[in-house]
């Protein structure tokens, strides 16, 4: 049940040392309500002052024994009571003798204030870690955990810095906009839909506006008004979310490249946090996912020099979730029962270790599951020692199957017509691993086959793809995906789409957005995808090259202005070349045999 909003926010800021003096000496917040629950005691809706004034709400559980426990802070926009009802980690961590805060973020069912997704959560966390550690029950060691979202608020506040966070464990989540709210360029059009179906309900219902006020109402209209939302062009004449999401409608006025987004890049701030940090994600996440845990990891160990101690990072064969980490299916393909892991024991164990201190059995940093071998692996660091292996296209067209070889015998070019009003599209809705061998018979799209292989091929790590391409335009989406053909014909993919796409005009970000010179030739090279997967004997490695993948992302207008802003569009040719001076390849990490 939302609560009305009985303080208004102020409107300056004071002091970070002033909160801490007043969070640690003032009066406790009173609970409105408390009770005991089996052995432990419940309180909900506690008032956790921020800094500006604004109160957010949380639920705390703790143990009826003797005080003081260590604390886990949870924070989500999902609605707390929900997360408590659906997570089963609250319990036990309440059973290891944890007490848990569990906080709807600003301006979120329970809690004051305006919501700004992700914008807020770096002091917000910060105030809230705080506050947990001033707690009378609360030992001072604070740990935080959640996937998604309320992964990426742990992140968003330890680059702030609080001094009592100790551990955290951050899962599928992201490391930077720019292949989180955009992917290389495209805007993501999953964004849409979250507004519409995870945040618009809560703010229908606070506001007393029209439409959906729950998430099972906004889940059937989207059926029949997502699609509309979807093909608006420009993107920032969509209105239906004005009301409920102005959030959409500020991301869209700053592009990847502004530095409006810098608040949303953990790249250049890993240094300023030294909690022990668990990285978790899966080979069929969002597409930020596997990108935001691996790049988590590697900039945090250099930010400790090398060291790993209190950094790990673990990858599954899972799509996006808490209860799918359980799974042993992605999408239609099905791994081995070893697939699944114990979510909670995971990071009750990560919390026990870094928090109370006990003792845990020594392990490499790094773990991942090679799909098709059905095996974990460890190593010491990301990405693992591999071969990395060129494999070159040669000649395709629309229809028509090009060749994939590890030698370099190309010549020419491969084209096809990519046309903004009717592009490739996705016909699966799911995440998870989808036959995609239609695509082939696409008018836009290239194929490239490697012959049959002869022996089975691990392939674990970054792909690279470097792609000499000319068009008929000013911009271009460049897609390169990678797929695992088996031998009845099924084309599998090994990653959620994002990213495997390169917007031309970024393709030097350092310099800024620039325009193509129509028939020019310039190379594009492609560096988000990564997998673990085992291509078996018989099987073929296919590369597919075409101009965009919507509705998962949005089209590229081919005109040099952007679908955010502009409606017009241009159906182009894009060339790609592989001539001896243009050996448009794609590069695999290829394991050595055992």
């Amino acid at each position: 049940m939302n609560l009305p909003q009985t303080r208004r926010p102020v409107d300056c800021a004071f002091p970070v040392a002033l909160f801490m003096l007043l969070v640690a000496c003032g009066p406790r917040p009173v609970a409105s309500d408390a009770r005991a629950i089996g052995d432990g005691i419940f309180e909900r809706d506690v008032d956790v002052p921020m800094r500006d004034g604004v109160r957010l709400r949380a639920d705390v559980m703790r143990p009826a024994g003797h005080a003081p426990f260590p604390t886990l802070v949870y924070r989500t926009p999902y609605d707390k009571e929900q997360e408590r009802r659906e997570q089963t980690t609250f319990a036990r961590a309440l059973e290891r003798g944890y007490a848990v805060v569990v906080q709807d973020v600003r301006g979120r069912y329970a809690s004051e204030g305006e919501f700004r997704p992700y914008q807020q959560e770096g002091q917000d966390g910060f105030d809230t870690i705080e506050w947990a550690a001033a707690q009378d029950w609360s030992s001072g060691a604070v740990g935080t955990f959640g996937l998604s979202y309320p992964g990426a608020v742990q992140w968003l506040a330890a680059v702030e810095n609080p001094p009592h966070l100790k551990a955290m464990v951050p899962a599928m989540t992201f490391a930077s906009h720019e292949n989180f709210i955009y992917a290389h360029g495209p805007f993501d059009m999953s964004w849409i839909e979250w507004a519409w179906n995870d945040i618009a309900p809560d703010r229908r219902a606070r506001g007393h506006l029209t439409g959906p006020s729950n998430h099972d109402e906004a889940v059937a209209a989207w059926s029949n008004e997502g699609p509309r939302m979807q093909s608006v062009l420009p993107l920032d004449d969509m209105d239906a979310l004005r009301d409920v999401a102005p959030f959409y409608y500020e991301w869209l006025r700053h592009p990847p490249e502004d530095p409006w987004w810098d608040w949303a890049d953990l790249h250049p701030k890993y240094g300023k946090t030294q909690a022990a940090v668990f990285n978790l994600s899966g080979w069929y996440d969002e597409g930020y996912g596997p990108e935001g845990a691996t790049s988590n990891f590697r900039g945090l160990v250099a930010a400790r020099h090398g060291q790993v101690a209190g950094v790990a990072l673990l990858l599954g064969p899972w799509v996006h979730g808490v209860k799918e980490t359980a799974s042993t299916a992605a999408g239609e393909r099905r791994f081995a029962h070893n697939a699944k892991i114990d979510y909670d024991g995971l990071v009750l164990d990560w919390m026990d270790h870094h928090l109370r201190g006990v003792a845990v059995g020594s392990g490499s940093p790094v773990r991942y599951y090679v799909m098709g071998a059905d095996i974990w692996r460890e190593a010491l660091d990301w990405p693992p020692a591999a071969v990395r292996t060129s494999f070159y296209l040669r000649q395709a067209a629309p229809g028509k199957t090009g060749v994939l070889a590890r030698s370099f015998k190309g010549h020419g070019s491969s084209a096809f017509v990519s046309d903004p009003g009717h592009p490739v599209s996705n016909k699966y809705e799911d995440l998870g691993a989808h036959d995609y061998r239609e695509l082939a018979l696409r008018k836009d799209v290239l194929t490239f086959d490697s012959g049959p292989l002869a022996a089975d091929t691990e392939v674990t790590g970054p792909i690279d793809a470097e792609v000499f391409v000319s068009c008929t335009c000013r911009d271009l989406d460049l897609w390169v995906r990678l797929y695992d053909v088996a031998p009845d014909g099924a084309a599998w993919n090994l990653m959620s789409p994002g990213p495997e796409v390169m917007r031309a005009s970024y393709r030097d970000k350092e310099k800024g957005r620039q325009l193509l010179q129509p028939g020019r030739i310039y190379e594009i090279d492609v560096h988000g995808p990564m997998t673990s997967n085992l291509f078996k004997q018989g099987h073929q490695i296919r590369v597919q090259v075409f101009g965009s993948f919507f509705p998962d992302f949005s089209r590229n207008l081919q005109t040099g202005q952007s679908e955010r802003t502009a409606a017009g569009f241009h159906k182009a040719t894009i060339r790609i070349h592989h001539d001896r001076l243009h050996p448009s390849h794609v590069v695999l990490p290829i394991m050595a045999g055992p």
